[in-house]
């Protein structure tokens, strides 16, 4: 099992360690809500080093990523991240990634879990271009610092001038000798920042953490429990839940990340779908009781199943039960009201407008 460069750190933490996706990582260090809470009201600190970085080199790299990628591509700044999918010829979701355009390289950020089948695919396709491909995930460290004060926090604490960047874009520099990427992205629904650094800065990186968390600065490390539980209220996708290989961008409700104008693997299927309109979509539903709705869970509408659930949790943020799950075309209307079979019960459900939750100033 892999370890992040900043394993020690989560053992120094208290951290209680899972298997993810081949890492051994942080599910939680006190307690899912409190570290959930935490973040919604200060700020959390989160080792995201798991995630694939993946850079393109060479004249034909931004050519192989408008070739997979659903996004355009083309009109991105150096110093933007573009948040796109990458799709098989069915239109299926490969997976989805944050494609980041350096002076000199592109920067692919994808799911743990999916870093060969997106290495893969790309070298496939890159094969007669010139492109260099290098996985650069186990040579460097990923830390997101999530919160309503993260910035402001943070930016005192780091000589790093970043608080007047906008969101999807990032800056790079170097600190102490080494570079750095600061991006103003995150997976939680809240503002902050996710920094990309070499792995050979762990120790001093595990210090300044440890630090960060251990003084009045007011932050707190979070793990994966609290991760899902916050991007859930956000309405944040979930490969492996709420996309996946048997589901296409429009079904999930996220054509603004697709451009149908453009060419690019699955373009001819999702072309077919925006004509005929998709078979299912993702929807919200708020749940009466306080009864979580698990993954597969059916969803009915009367005695008739018209779709299942894909994630579910209880919002700390919200106290109530809330979940997203794919429902029939004509039966995902907003309002309607729906049941959904928990355990052998039914609990009632209504539909009801993404995301669940959104931060104040967004």
């Amino acid at each position: 099992m892999a370890r992040t460069p900043l394993y020690n750190l989560h053992i120094q933490l208290g951290a209680r360690m899972v298997d993810f996706a081949g890492w051994e990582m942080p599910m939680l260090y006190t307690s899912i809500i409190e570290e959930h809470l935490h973040t919604r009201e200060v700020g959390s600190i989160f080792d995201v080093s798991h995630m694939g970085r993946i850079e393109l080199r060479g004249g034909d790299a931004e050519t192989l990523l408008q070739r997979v990628c659903t996004r355009q591509l083309g009109h991105a700044e150096v110093g933007q991240c573009c948040y796109s999918h990458i799709c098989n010829e069915q239109g299926g979701i490969l997976d989805d990634v944050i494609v980041s355009r350096y002076d000199d390289h592109w920067l692919v950020v994808c799911n743990a879990a999916n870093r060969d089948k997106v290495l893969s695919w790309l070298r496939r396709h890159g094969q007669a271009m010139e492109v260099a491909i290098t996985d650069v995930t186990k040579g460097t460290l990923m830390v997101a610092i999530q919160g309503p004060a993260a910035v402001e926090k943070l930016s005192g604490l780091l000589p790093i001038p970043f608080t007047e960047l906008k969101r999807y874009h990032f800056r790079t520099g170097e600190l102490i000798g080494s570079p750095y990427t600061m991006f103003r992205t995150g997976y939680t629904g809240e503002d902050g920042v996710e920094l990309v650094a070499p792995a050979a800065i762990a120790p001093l990186a595990g210090n300044f953490l440890a630090s960060a968390v251990s003084g009045d600065h007011g932050f707190k490390p979070a793990g994966l429990g609290a991760r899902d539980t916050l991007r859930l209220e956000a309405a944040m996708p979930l490969y492996g839940r709420e996309l996946h290989e048997r589901v296409d961008p429009l079904s999930a409700g996220q054509s603004w990340c697709v451009d149908l104008e453009k060419d690019f693997i699955g373009a001819d299927a999702l072309r077919s779908i925006a004509k005929a309109g998709p078979d299912q979509r993702l929807v919200g539903l708020e749940l009466q009781g306080r009864r979580i709705a698990r993954q597969h869970a059916p969803v009915l509408d009367g005695h008739r199943p018209v779709g299942q659930v894909t994630s579910g949790t209880f919002s700390p943020t919200l106290e109530r039960s809330i979940a997203m799950a794919y429902v029939h075309a004509p039966a995902a209307e907003p309002g309607r009201t729906l049941t959904v079979e928990l355990a052998g019960r039914r609990a009632g459900a209504v539909i009801i407008g993404l995301p669940f939750y959104k931060r104040k100033n967004a």
